[in-house]
Formats: C-alpha cells, structure tokens, sequence
C-alpha cells in the first residue's frame, strides 16, 4: 500500500513539473538547429518563419546551423537536447526519411527520439545545367549522357539525399548513365557548377533558383509533378517524358521525443499560424516552396510511410551508407 502511493505520489509530481514547465514556457530564447548550412533550404525557410514565431511568443528564436554528414550531426544534436521546448530541429526528407532507409545502424530514430511540430512545405529539385552544357531541354541532357556513359556528373549531398536517389532513379527510368558527385552542401555544389566544374545541378530551389535568374544557370526541368510556382516556364520531369519521376523534398520542424505535450500544442499553434500568414508564404514561394502544414499525428503517420518507400528505392538502387 505504501509503495503505490509513493509511486503515485512520485507520478503526480512529474506530472505537475511538466504542467509547471509548461505553463512558464518559453522563459529563454529557443534553440531551432538547422542541420545544413546557410543558404540550405531548411535554413532559408526558418529564417523567414521564426521571426514571426519568436514576436507571438515573446522570446528570440536562434538559428543553430550544425552541417556535416549529410545533416546526421545537427539533428543527432537536436535528438539529444533536453526535451524542454527550447531546442528544436529542422528536418528534411533525407534527415528524417532517406537516412534510416537506408542505414539501420543511424545514430539517432527519427520515430523515436523525435515528435514532429508540423510540416513547413514540399519543395522540388531543379535539373540544371552550365550554359555551356550542349543540352537546352531534359530530354537533350539524356541523350548526352547516353551517348557518353558516365561523363555527365551530378550533384549530391551524399547517398542519404534525395539528389542521389533522385539521380538513380533518372538512370534506372533512361537508361542513361551518371555519375553521382558528393558535397558536403548544395551551395558549395552551386559554385562548382557555375565554374563549370561539374554538368548537372540537382538541387533544391533555395541555392540554385537565384542562379537560374541570373542566367548563370540553364533549368532544364523541375522534379515535382506540377511546375514550380516559382519557375513556371520550366517543364517537369514527366513533362519531358519520364512518367512517373516525382521527387520533391518536404521540410519539418521537430521536437525531441517527451517534450511535454502542451509546449507542443502551442509551438504546432504558432509555427502553422506563421506559416498561413500571407507575407510569410509569399516569401517561402519565392524559395520555390510549396507551404504546407499538417498536425504532429498526420505528419508522424506519413513520416512512417516515407521511410518505407524510400527503403525500397534504397534497396533496388543497391544504395548503402556512407
């Protein structure tokens, strides 16, 4: 008798020091790693969200950019915060998806050791090439590299990244042999393909869409199933003839796992209201972004879907980690 009230006793406190914590939450600045560098399409889109998130709760949010191993680092760091609201993580279908599609040993579980926010938006990859490249159109790019096996270089971030499944799958469904080249980021791959140094950009809208505009860069073709809102002159992949190539990357804000619930009600309140603000969105289409948002159930449902598809397209690509 004594020893179930104790634990009950013990129960009710816990309970009430989340409540308590709950209740004076945020009384610090908040922490938001961004597992890629600046520039990267997770920290271009936080950047534009977390002022308006920080004005509504009255504390500053920092941007902690943490890159390196195809994001692993950063959201390992975010994995292991303490589970107190003030340490977030910006994750991406290759972080949360592709990485434990592809290697069981991961250092951290996406499913476990997080709670999803909301979904921020989808965004496609942008096919690009050097103005120099003798191809103006997808279809020009295939028969180059078909008729030069293994020249045609292309950018990744390495095996866990939607560029390198992405560009197996382009291989499998043409038949055109590439050659994956990996980056510790998309802007550093941006540069090497502006010089020249490299053929075939495949990445996502926020380092290379200013480059496109610029003309320093040829679009040949987005990778979503509908054009880019922001490149709507630029065909889509099935457009061009490749049925069935869809590749878009989402982008998430994540808690660690045991985060109390109703810090995590508040931030899915405030991240989802800054998101439908119009100027926020307007922004975020001009990353080539598609804002959408969903609920921490919905979203940890579809996560487990991604994870399962992707493991598939590991698994017939042959694909191991790095």
């Amino acid at each position: 008798m004594h020893k179930t009230a104790a634990i009950l006793a013990i129960a009710l406190a816990l309970i009430a020091g989340a409540t308590h914590a709950a209740e004076t939450w945020p009384a610090r600045p908040i922490r938001l790693v961004a597992p890629f560098p600046a520039g990267s399409s997770v920290d271009a889109a936080a950047r534009v969200i977390t002022p308006r998130v920080a004005e509504t709760l009255g504390q500053s949010i920092v941007i902690d950019n943490r890159a390196g191993a195809s994001g692993a680092i950063g959201v390992e760091v975010g994995a292991r915060a303490t589970p107190d609201g003030y340490t977030l993580t910006g994750g991406t279908t290759s972080t949360h998806a592709l990485a434990p599609a592809l290697n069981p040993h991961l250092s951290y579980d996406p499913q476990r050791d997080f709670i999803p926010i909301t979904t921020i938006g989808h965004l496609p990859y942008i096919l690009a090439v050097h103005p120099a490249v003798a191809a103006k159109s997808l279809q020009e790019l295939i028969a180059l590299a078909r008729s030069k096996p293994g020249e045609i270089r292309y950018t990744t971030v390495g095996n866990a990244s939607m560029a390198r499944l992405g560009g197996e799958l382009l291989s499998n469904l043409t038949g055109a042999k590439l050659t994956p080249i990996a980056y510790k980021s998309s802007a550093q791959s941006v540069v090497d393909t502006i010089a020249g140094r490299i053929e075939l950009q495949f990445g996502t809208m926020a380092p290379v869409l200013p480059h496109v505009r610029s003309g320093k860069l040829r679009a040949l073709a987005v990778t979503s199933s509908k054009r880019a809102p922001a490149l709507p002159e630029v065909p889509t992949a099935q457009e061009a003839g490749l049925a069935g190539f869809d590749v878009t990357l989402w982008l998430a804000v994540f808690a660690p796992a045991k985060t109390p619930r109703p810090i995590v009600d508040r931030l899915h309140r405030e991240f989802t209201a800054a998101i439908a603000q119009p100027q926020v969105r307007e922004a975020l289409l001009a990353q080539g972004l598609q804002p959408e948002t969903s609920t921490p159930a919905a979203f940890a449902k579809t996560l487990a879907a991604e994870i399962a598809r992707w493991r598939e397209v590991a698994k017939k690509a042959n694909l191991k980690p790095e």
